[in-house]
């Protein structure tokens, strides 16, 4: 039992991390010095959704690796890996170097990886593949959103 509250607290303070590592960039400063797509959402409504998401993206990496050993397992596990880094790589790289190109590149590489996580874990874990549901809807917007602001803002 100390093992498994030992392994959701490491993935949840991961998550922690990774979101609070926001506060490092000018967020709001660049983000309203930008032309605004017409489908940008307000600025308050960031903070709650990605609250949710990362709740969601900690119990998805924990249900992995708490799974039965199989076949699939060290694939699920380096995809999340490489989810959450793609995820926590996109804020400095578009607020803190303000490449909006870049960023795009990094969020359609994160696209990619959670839907294929998604496959992956259809037929092994339908609580997770729920749980990426929304992850996947958010991110889909995101790239949007990257792309729109890319476009307006070159």
């Amino acid at each position: 039992m100390a093992r498994k509250i030992l392994i959701w607290a490491i993935f949840y303070a991961a998550t922690i991390v990774a979101a609070s590592s926001a506060v490092l960039w000018e967020i709001q400063s660049y983000y309203f010095a930008l032309e605004q797509p017409f489908y940008a959402p307000p600025a308050w409504l960031f903070g709650p959704v990605w609250t949710i998401l990362y709740i969601f993206i900690a119990t998805i990496g924990y249900r992995i690796v708490m799974a039965p050993q199989s076949d699939v397992k060290p694939i699920l596990i380096a995809l999340w890996t490489l989810q959450f880094a793609l995820n926590t790589i996109w804020t400095p790289s578009f607020f803190g170097a303000q490449n909006l190109g870049v960023a795009l590149i990094y969020i359609a590489a994160l696209d990619v990886t959670v839907l294929i996580t998604m496959v992956l874990l259809w037929s092994r874990d339908r609580i997770s593949f729920w749980l990426a549901a929304p992850y996947m809807a958010w991110i889909g917007f995101a790239t949007a959103l990257n792309a729109g602001f890319l476009i307006l803002n070159g």
